[in-house]
This record gives C-alpha cells, structure tokens and sequence, in this order.
C-alpha cells in the first residue's frame, strides 16, 4: 500500500495505491460526501481485488484531505477528479471510474470526457431520501460506458426497484442500506453483503474487454 499527493484545481488530494502484482485494469473509487475511503465497501474492494488482477486507488477528494466536514459543490468534486486522472492513469492501464454515493455521480458525469474504460456506482444516490422526483437518473444513463451499479435493497437514496431502464448492470445487495450496513434480523450476515459487492466488482471486472 503507497499514498500519494496530487494537487489539483480543487486542491490537494490523495490516492491510496493497493497494487496487483500482474495488473490488468486500475478501480480508482472515491468517497460519498459524508464519509471517506474508510467506507466498509471500498475496504473490502481494495482487500478483495488486487488478487484478480485489478489494482484498487482509493482517492480523497481535496475537501476529505484539507479535513472539511462538508462537500463541496458538485462541480469542484468534477475539478478535483479530473486533476487526479493523470495520476490515475499513470500505470498505462484501461481505468474503472468508481466511487461511492457523490462519488458514483462524480464518476458517472465525467466518465466520458476523462476516457474511462467503465463506471462502478456504488450506493448510487439516484434521488434525495423521500424525494423521488428528484431523480438523477441522466447522470446514470449518460455515463456512456460501461456501468456497473451496486445498489442495497433498502437504500433510501434509491432502491434496486426505482431503477430505469437502461443499459447497465446492477447488483442488489439484500437487506442493505445506503453504506450497504444490513440489520441483525436480516437474512444475510455483514461479512455476507460485502462479499456480494466484491464477487459483483470482480465477476464484472473479469468481463470487460
């Protein structure tokens, strides 16, 4: 595991590097706008994936790195992004464009214009909690690549059924919940939820040209 600063128009940010031995693809994911790379799904991402091949960069949007509390705007998260993407690309690798929650959306918005070989949204906020009219399926469905979307089957921010149409998978995590955290009543353990999100990523991953 390597960390390393990259400046940006948005400020300092920073990569996490859990690097494949024999690399074939990079996931470079980023955090939602209420936590950080610590999120249960990204860990166990970077844990699961370097074995299949696949070198995980957890990025730290300037905002997390200068210890603000609060996102900013979704246009300086795009800013922030973009600087990191010649660090990201780096390793001459086809590049997954990933991210949590904000950072699916992050993801999903500049997917095309960085060249991104695919988009994995994870928890993707397809609409403010109890707020189902304010949909941000266009995001989803104009990343224009390929798109892998990990959704637990009671996020408030959108459940797997509220979904459109569209041509991207999706994976449902039962029971979860919008950091795919499963109650003890559940049918499926902790240990289990995240295991379908890295068997997801990694099924997925293996299938891409």
């Amino acid at each position: 595991m390597t960390t390393e600063i990259i400046s940006t128009d948005a400020g300092d940010a920073r990569i996490t590097w859990h690097t494949a031995r024999a690399a074939r693809l990079v996931l470079a994911v980023s955090h939602g706008a209420g936590g950080g790379i610590e999120a249960r799904d990204l860990q166990a991402l970077a844990r699961a994936l370097p074995g299949h091949g696949v070198s995980v960069a957890l990025v730290e949007q300037p905002w997390r790195v200068a210890g603000k509390k609060v996102a900013p705007a979704p246009k300086t998260l795009d800013t922030g992004w973009r600087g990191l993407w010649p660090a990201l690309t780096a390793p001459g690798l086809p590049v997954i464009s990933g991210g949590r929650s904000a950072g699916a959306r992050v993801a999903c918005r500049t997917a095309t214009e960085l060249g991104a070989h695919a988009v994995l949204a994870l928890s993707f906020p397809l609409h403010p909690p109890g707020r189902p009219e304010k949909s941000r399926a266009q995001e989803l469905l104009g990343a224009g690549v390929p798109t892998l979307v990990v959704q637990g089957g009671n996020d408030p921010f959108g459940r797997p059924g509220e979904f459109p149409d569209g041509s991207y998978d999706l994976t449902e995590v039962p029971f979860g919940d919008h950091g795919f955290a499963v109650p003890k009543r559940a049918g499926i353990t902790q240990e289990q939820a995240l295991e379908i999100v890295t068997d997801a990523v990694v099924r997925w991953a293996s299938s891409l040209a």
